[in-house]
């Protein structure tokens, strides 16, 4: 099993989501964050004075996948929230040892379906 994280752009987040469904995941966990990668954040604008935003704004998913479609969620969250501009994200994808559901104490790949 996989723990996927992704960091994505907010606007991407519908579609995202969407492509995600398609491709058959039934759960996922999203977070509002806030961070900086290479751009260490941004320049705007506000009433004629320009200042820096040292944080900006994501979008956090965390998905539980079993290891037959990790890739495949994967390769949907990249080709999906891609716009080929700085600032798309980063997708973390980690060895996951156990899921477990708390109604029925199914264990394993059972708990993520």
């Amino acid at each position: 099993m996989k723990y996927i994280i992704a960091i994505i752009k907010p606007f991407k987040l519908d579609e995202v989501r969407t492509a995600l469904t398609d491709i058959g995941v039934e759960g996922l966990t999203v977070s509002e964050v806030k961070g900086f990668g290479r751009q260490r954040g941004q320049t705007e604008i506000y009433r004629g004075s320009e200042y820096t935003v040292a944080y900006v704004p994501k979008v956090k998913l965390e998905i539980a996948a079993t290891d037959a479609v990790a890739e495949q969620v994967v390769s949907t969250i990249r080709e999906t929230a891609a716009s080929d501009k700085i600032g798309d994200g980063k997708i973390f994808v980690l060895d996951m040892q156990d899921a477990i559901r708390i109604r029925t104490d199914e264990h394993g790949d059972a708990a993520l379906s």
